[in-house]
Parts: C-alpha cells; sequence; structure tokens
C-alpha cells in the first residue's frame, strides 16, 4: 500500500470514528436524561435525525480542522477544534429545537436545553478522549521502547520551556538513540523545575561540576544538546563552548523545521557560526508558507549556498512544484540528493542550465510556467569580478536579463532577484552589475504595471539586499576558521572593517518575506508603480568589526589572539571599501509593515536607455574593452567610482592568496 493511500485510509477511519461518535452521543443524551415514555418517543426519531446530523457535523469538524491533523500528536489546539465544533453543533441543535422541532413538528422540545448542554459535554469527551488516548500510548509505547534503544546519556542545555521540546522529541522518536539525563538553563529561575522527570539545574559555568556529579553515579554523559536559547548572546554561551571543548563531550545543536529544511526534529554540529550572531528576526513562517504552498518555483543558482537553502526552503514550505536551474553538475547533484531526503510534497527537478544561454533558460521556463521565480545565480566574489570583468558582466547583467525576459514570457506572478548591498553606490565590479541589473528589474516592473489591465494585479519583480552570509561559500568565517586551524596567520584587509552579517537561512526566509509582500500586499490593483517598495533589505541589526571577529574567533577556538594565533592585516583591496550601507542616498525607503524588512522605492530608468547601455556593454564585451564597460556602468549608476582602475589580468595576483574581510551572497 503506498503512502498516500495510507494515509487517505487513516482519514477514513477518523471519520468513521468522529461519525459514530457523534451519534452515540446523540444517543447517550437521550439515555442519560429521559427515561420511560420520555426516552421511549425520542429514540423512535432518533434514526431518522441522526444520518442528516452526522453528516452535518462531518462538515462542522472538516471545517475546523479535526482531520488534519493526527492523533499521535493530539494537543491543546486539537482540542480547542474540538470544543469549537462541537460548539457550532450545539448552537445548531438549539436553534433546531426551538425555531423548527417544538412548534411545527414534535409540539414540544426534543432536546431541551438541559439535554443539549449535556450533548456538548458528551460529544467533547467522546471525540477528545480516545484521540488523548491514543497519544498517550504511543507515548508510553515510544518512551519505553526508545529507553530500550537509548544508548547515549545525554544533557540538554537551555531554557526550560526549550528543553521540554526536546524532551518531548526524544519522547516521540524524533531523536533516537538518546536519553536524557539532566538539564541546564542559563536562567536562575528555572533551576529546581522538574520537567517530564528530568531536574533543571541553572548556570553554565556549573556544566563540569554537573557532568562530575553524574560521573560519580555511574553516569558518563556523552552528548550535550543545546536549544536554541543556550546560544543566545545574553546566555553567553561562550563559556559553555569552551566547558564542552574541556569535558571533551561533543555539543550539537538541536534544530527543528522552523530552522532546518527537513519536517523532524534532528541534531546538527555547534560550530562558531552559531556564536556569533546577534538575536534573529522573528520571521512569519505561515506567511511564507501561504506563499509558496501550492506554487510552481523556479530557484536559479539553486546549487550555490542561498541558492540551494533557497530550493530546501520552498519544498519545506510545501510548493507543488520545484525547479532548480544551476549550470555546476556537482552542485546540482547535491542538491537534488538533499531535496531527496526531505520528506515533503514537493516534486522537484534539477536542470542543467547557463543562466547566459538566453535561448536555453527560455526553454526551460516556457516549459515549466512558474508562478514564482528566484533569482540566486550571480558570480559574487569581488576579487575575481574585478580582474574578470567582462564575466561579471556576462552573468550578473546579462544572465539576470535572460531570466527576468524569461520570467516575464512565462507569465510568473513575481520574481525576486538576489542582490548585494555593495550594489549602493558601488565601488566595485561586483556592485555595479548588480545595481545594473536592479535597475532592469524595475524597469520590467514598472513595464508591467503600466500594462496590466484596469483592475487586474500585476507582476513583481523586486531586488532583495543582502549584507554577508555566514557559511555561505566564499565568506570570511569559514576562511577564518581554516586560517586558525592551519595556526595561523588570520588575515584582515584593514583593522576598521565593518560588515554586517546573517544566516544563510536568515537570508533565504528573507527572500519570501520580500516576495510575500510584493506579491501578497503590493500587487493590489490601485498600487502605483512609483510607489510601490522594489528593493528590500533585512535588517541586520548592528555591523560586525572584521578584526573584532577575528579576534572572537581565535578565543572561540581555544586560543589568545596575537599569542597563539597572529592577525595580519593585508591591505584594502581594489573593490573594497570600510563601511557597508544599505539604501543608495536617493532611494526613499518605506515602512513594509513587516518585522525586520525595509524597503526603498524604485528609482526609475527609462527602458529604452537601458536597452541601449546593453547595447554598449555588448559591444565591450566583443570588443574587449574593460574601460569602455566601466564608463558604460560609471553613466549607467553614476555612483559607481574606483579609487583605481585595477591592472590587467595577467598583471594581477590571484586573490585566492588573499583573504577577503568578507564576501556577499549571489
Amino acid at each position: 500500500m503506498s503512502v498516500l493511500s495510507r494515509i487517505s485510509w487513516k482519514k477514513a477511519l477518523v471519520v468513521v470514528h468522529d461519525v459514530a461518535m457523534t451519534a452515540a452521543a446523540l444517543a447517550a443524551v437521550f439515555v442519560l436524561r429521559f427515561e420511560g415514555p420520555q426516552l421511549t418517543a425520542r429514540l423512535r426519531y432518533l434514526p431518522v435525525i441522526i444520518p442528516g446530523f452526522a453528516a452535518y457535523a462531518s462538515v462542522v469538524y472538516w471545517y475546523f480542522g479535526l482531520y488534519k491533523s493526527r492523533w499521535r500528536f493530539a494537543s491543546l489546539p486539537d482540542l480547542s477544534g474540538i470544543v469549537k465544533a462541537v460548539s457550532v453543533l450545539s448552537i445548531s441543535l438549539l436553534l433546531l429545537d426551538y425555531v423548527l422541532v417544538s412548534e411545527d413538528f414534535y409540539g414540544n422540545f426534543y432536546f431541551g436545553k438541559i439535554s443539549i448542554a449535556l450533548y456538548w459535554m458528551i460529544q467533547i469527551f467522546f471525540l477528545g478522549g480516545p484521540r488523548v488516548t491514543y497519544r498517550y500510548s504511543r507515548f508510553v509505547r515510544s518512551r519505553d521502547q526508545a529507553g530500550k534503544l537509548a544508548t547515549t546519556p545525554a544533557l540538554i542545555l537551555g531554557r526550560a520551556v526549550d528543553v521540554e521540546i526536546v524532551l518531548r522529541a526524544l519522547e516521540n522518536g524524533g531523536l533516537r538513540r538518546i536519553h536524557a539525563v539532566g538539564a541546564l538553563s542559563p536562567r536562575a529561575s528555572d533551576a529546581g523545575q522538574s520537567l517530564r522527570g528530568i531536574q533543571v539545574r541553572a548556570g553554565f559555568r556549573n556544566l563540569e561540576k554537573l557532568v562530575a556529579d553524574f560521573a560519580e553515579r555511574g553516569v558518563s554523559v556523552k552528548r550535550l544538546i543545546a536549544t536554541p536559547s543556550a546560544l543566545a548572546p545574553d546566555a553567553e554561551p561562550e563559556e559553555l563552548f569552551a566547558a564542552a571543548r574541556r569535558l571533551g563531550i561533543p555539543l550539537t545543536r538541536f534544530q527543528t523545521l522552523d530552522e532546518g529544511a527537513g519536517a523532524a526534529a534532528s541534531l546538527a554540529p555547534v560550530e562558531i557560526d552559531d556564536l556569533l550572531l546577534r538575536p534573529s528576526v522573528n520571521i512569519n513562517r505561515n506567511r511564507l508558507r501561504g506563499l509558496v504552498e501550492g506554487r510552481r518555483v523556479i530557484v536559479t543558482g539553486g546549487g550555490g549556498s542561498i541558492g540551494s537553502e533557497m530550493a530546501l526552503r520552498v519544498a519545506a514550505f510545501g510548493a507543488a512544484e520545484l525547479m532548480v536551474v544551476e549550470s555546476s553538475e556537482p552542485a546540482l547533484h547535491a542538491i537534488t540528493e538533499a531535496l531527496a531526503l526531505q520528506a515533503t510534497v514537493t516534486r522537484f527537478v534539477g536542470v542543467l542550465a547557463d543562466i547566459r544561454d538566453r535561448a536555453r533558460i527560455e526553454r526551460v521556463f516556457r516549459r515549466f510556467q512558474p508562478d514564482l521565480v528566484f533569482h540566486a545565480a550571480a558570480l559574487k566574489h569581488v576579487p575575481y569580478l574585478e580582474q574578470d570583468w567582462d564575466e561579471a558582466i556576462k552573468t550578473n547583467v546579462f544572465g539576470s536579463v535572460n531570466v527576468l525576459d524569461a520570467a516575464v514570457a512565462a507569465g510568473a506572478n513575481a520574481a525576486v532577484m538576489i542582490s548585494t548591498d555593495k550594489a549602493i553606490e558601488p565601488v566595485s565590479m561586483l556592485g555595479a552589475t548588480k545595481r545594473f541589473a536592479e535597475m532592469y528589474a524595475q524597469a520590467l516592473d514598472a513595464e508591467a504595471a503600466r500594462a496590466r489591465p484596469n483592475g487586474a494585479p500585476r507582476m513583481r519583480l523586486v531586488s532583495v539586499r543582502f549584507g554577508n552570509v555566514l557559511g555561505s561559500n566564499g565568506s570570511v568565517v569559514p576562511k577564518f576558521k581554516a586560517q586558525i586551524a592551519h595556526g595561523g596567520p588570520v588575515t584582515v584587509t584593514h583593522p576598521d572593517m565593518v560588515r554586517y552579517f546573517m544566516t544563510v537561512r536568515e537570508a533565504a526566509e528573507l527572500v519570501l518575506t520580500a516576495a510575500s509582500h510584493a506579491d501578497v500586499d503590493m500587487r493590489a490593483p490601485a498600487a502605483d508603480a512609483a510607489e510601490t517598495p522594489s528593493v528590500y533589505v533585512l535588517k541586520m541589526g548592528q555591523p560586525v568589526k572584521i578584526m573584532a571577529l577575528a579576534e572572537r574567533m581565535i578565543r572561540l577556538a581555544g586560543f589568545e589572539p596575537g599569542v597563539d594565533i597572529e592577525i595580519a592585516v593585508t591591505g584594502s583591496r581594489p573593490g573594497e571599501r570600510l563601511n557597508e550601507i544599505l539604501f543608495d542616498q536617493a532611494e526613499p525607503t518605506v515602512e513594509t509593515g513587516v518585522d525586520g524588512l525595509m524597503a526603498a522605492k524604485p528609482l526609475f530608468a527609462d527602458k529604452a536607455r537601458i536597452e541601449a547601455w546593453l547595447q554598449q556593454l555588448r559591444a565591450a564585451l566583443d570588443a574587449d574593452d574593460r574601460e569602455m564597460g566601466r564608463r558604460v556602468l560609471a553613466e549607467a549608476v553614476p555612483a559607481f567610482t574606483r579609487a583605481e582602475i585595477p591592472a590587467p589580468a595577467s598583471a594581477v595576483s590571484p586573490p585566492a592568496l588573499s583573504v577577503p574581510a568578507a564576501s556577499s551572497p549571489g
């Protein structure tokens, strides 16, 4: 029997159960409430009433979601749905009894107020009782089975509310072969609590003592499981990280659907990256599910750092179909393998294609007919693009033109281009080419607004600017980690350089949040293209000084900066600047009404003018004229300036020999 058939069969059993319980509740009311002739008279009509009322009840149960949740996870929200559904049924009986039956048919009240109140209580018990009983029996069975299989004693680290979530995952079998022996909270107020039989102690400074106490009792702690609250900045996770390293006990991070891509809880290694962050922005994931669920989605550059996370999040939020477009065969294979491991309903396909091949991209988009397009394919490394300027134009400019044009031709509802904070007042080829692509998206967005029929929604084409993404390909944190692992030195290009940082997950969800704002909120028929946000940016808090970042990473690795690991200042390179900015001074910013998300209105460039610049860029590529290409970009993006024009490629030292202060995602 297939999985789908098995799920349908189980749902059918639930429907049969609820219908039977509805009939049983009605009969029980009369048996408990009446006797003698009154009972006999009412039971006579019961076979006539039950079929119609049971059918009506099934519709009410469906409306309140009783058939969506699984009994093994029955909880208070499920009980709330039962109470609401039964309340509607009770009110319906009251109306039926007082408006119709009493006067026209039966001549008296068939139920009566007391009977209906009794029905309300009995029906809730008949529907909720079996669900709670089933969940408890599964819990006992899972707990016993987990106890037999558990081989790894573990300490749970974090606030009490997070510790309980992990304990539930252990009991439900979400985390296998692990059993909790204790819990440690960063909050003193949590001390002394007992959670599902586990005692909570407070203070991460007590970790080593707690492990020693368990050892004296013959329990050897083999795993430390950190919840998100254990890694929050106010919990001082450095102490926890250092203690785990001294104890030699693996420290893992508990993650759920909100963080990772899979549907089940899982454990992931704790990296230094996890300890470098500001508090994360709260994302409305129901909003993101509403955007993606049931839709056809294309992600270009789907094998890259951002693109692969985008693909995984789109699948996790229930897209009907997903196409991953990638020019690298190994990267495409890796992301399709990762998607195959997810337990989602999304049908996905990987396509080898280069966004610079316009005809190929047009055919792929036309056949797939996407609703949403996320354009993450780009070249992003500043040193290489300063050296190989023509490749930057071919991919970041003409590749983006191909993707956006194909999205429009295929009739997509929205296209979101991933840009960079280096596109504002750019000083590098990366920034200038990305800013040009933003302008092209804005021109198409305005064109779509003018072309829409009166009162009809229009296609949206928007851009999302990132700061630096922790852990992305070529970003500064992995490079620093590799340098520390080799004993240093850690190279910083300038002691005063600062950057914004975000996680890959935040970056991907920012893209989805911006798309939901553009596609849902800002597609109102009356919206003016000139007043509609076209560029979105995450509020990333305070920027991080790269020198301070290097020093902290060295300390978190157990070394002392300048003593054990040296920090070498290599000097700024062409295309780098000390401070990143989020908006051009001329861009009018607007409030989005979405927590953590900023936006700006477009700075329009005439579509015909942009087409003329594109022709000039093609001519510069054909002539291999670097200076001409720079002049065209400077004319299109007046803020594009550089202190110097890099030497020809043959004279440039390989960028890989110098570690950049940070890299933007693409």
